[in-house]
């Protein structure tokens, strides 16, 4: 049975919760353990061999992603095709899949995967493809589960336990009803375009009977959403399964959850293929995982890890500590500084002797946020592109926008 991927990229005017990092590049190509985000995606996707295209859906400009797409078909030649697909108004994720129908049908694929970007985890595909064969499915969901505290937060997935059937799926409840959430990946058959239709005319229904009551509404009936407007009324169908994944998964929503994501996925490398090209063995100043990119320079006296990234060309100095971090392009840290639980931009330098540093833990393991006396501050400190500390200058829970100079000690501030 063919099958092909979908991957939604969003748009510029999404992943804001991603600024200061998505002001210098799109949040879907941001590194996460020495790849972009997509990479990883891609990656897994490879490991179903009924998948042999992949298209990713969204409205940035075409130019963003033609070099990285470029590299990518080399390196996944398995794929027979990588495509990008531009909306030129959001229309929401299942308005976009219908917008473009056509090239997803194109070929005639029995059934399709939509993964949005910003999902970090193992990507059980082939699982998931084992039980719509299984079952007869119309459409597949990822699920997991996560504390009742905060499953609220997302959408949420009441099913049969022997059967897996899902029976009532809300988006983002008022009241609790189930800790099993959504992964944001589906698997649908291509039967779930008369669906997305149907909801299109129930829209534009109840738009126009608003419209004859006085009532507006800013969306046209194009704009439908899978979680909002298309997975309830799947659950009435009985076609409608949720395959439970008991390995890791994270949202990477905010710039600070690219930290714990960075975590998740070296861990995993270094789990399935210590031999991956840029994981480091361990050694006295190397703890494992971490990946250091093959054009960066580290002092052998600098210690790393674990759950560190370095990126191309830059550069660690002596006696260094690095740890549960992202060091980008170009950056540099100097003699004896401390990075702990912080991002460093691109080309941004930390001082001799400084410290930038963010929190230990999130007292949500989904949340990239901590509360500081009385005040909710990122649990992860952030330097955006061209920052610099100067020497023996301590950064903590900080998030620091571009081009800034610090020359004090600062805590639990948003540096404008």
């Amino acid at each position: 049975m063919s099958s092909k991927a979908l991957i939604l990229v969003g748009g510029p005017s999404r992943g804001t919760r991603f600024r200061p990092l998505s002001f210098d590049l799109p949040k879907p190509l941001f590194d996460v353990a020495g790849h972009p985000i997509i990479w990883h995606i891609l990656k897994a996707i490879t490991k179903t061999p009924s998948i042999k295209e992949v298209l990713l859906i969204g409205y940035y400009e075409e130019h963003v992603f033609t070099s990285f797409i470029s590299e990518w078909r080399n390196e996944f030649s398995q794929l027979s095709s990588i495509k990008y697909l531009r909306e030129y108004q959001a229309l929401g994720t299942a308005g976009g899949l219908y917008h473009f129908r056509d090239a997803i049908l194109k070929g005639s694929p029995s059934h399709f995967f939509v993964i949005n970007a910003d999902v970090c985890c193992s990507f059980p595909l082939t699982e998931m493809l084992e039980l719509m064969e299984e079952k007869d499915a119309e459409a597949v969901i990822l699920g997991t589960r996560v504390s009742e505290d905060h499953a609220t937060n997302y959408g949420c997935i009441v099913s049969d336990p022997q059967t897996h059937q899902v029976q009532h799926y809300v988006e983002k409840p008022e009241s609790k009803i189930s800790n099993l959430i959504n992964c944001g990946v589906y698997l649908f058959s291509s039967s779930i375009f008369k669906s997305i239709r149907t909801a299109m005319t129930t829209k534009a229904e109840r738009l126009a009977s608003a419209q004859y009551f006085g009532e507006n509404e800013e969306e046209g009936s194009e704009v439908l959403r899978l979680e909002q407007d298309i997975l309830g009324t799947l659950s009435d169908t009985g076609r409608f399964y949720v395959h439970e994944t008991k390995d890791f998964w994270r949202q990477i929503k905010t710039a600070g959850s690219a930290v714990p994501a960075n975590a998740l996925y070296l861990q995993q490398a270094w789990q399935n293929n210590r031999k991956t090209p840029g994981l480091q063995a361990p050694s006295a100043n190397i703890v494992a995982p971490v990946f250091i990119h093959h054009t960066a320079q580290i002092d052998p006296t600098a210690k790393l890890g674990p759950n560190v990234s370095i990126g191309p060309r830059a550069v660690i100095g002596p006696g260094a500590r690095v740890k549960d971090s992202i060091v980008l392009e170009d950056a540099e840290i100097k003699h004896d500084a401390v990075v702990l639980w912080s991002i460093i931009g691109w080309n941004s330098k930390v001082g001799a002797w400084a410290r930038v540093e963010g929190s230990a833990q999130a007292t949500d393991p989904h949340s990239s946020t901590v509360v500081k006396n009385g005040v909710r501050v990122q649990s992860v400190s952030i330097l955006a592109k061209d920052c610099v500390v100067h020497d023996e200058v301590r950064v903590q829970n900080c998030v620091c926008l571009p081009l800034k100079e610090l020359k004090r000690d600062v805590v639990n501030e948003i540096i404008m």
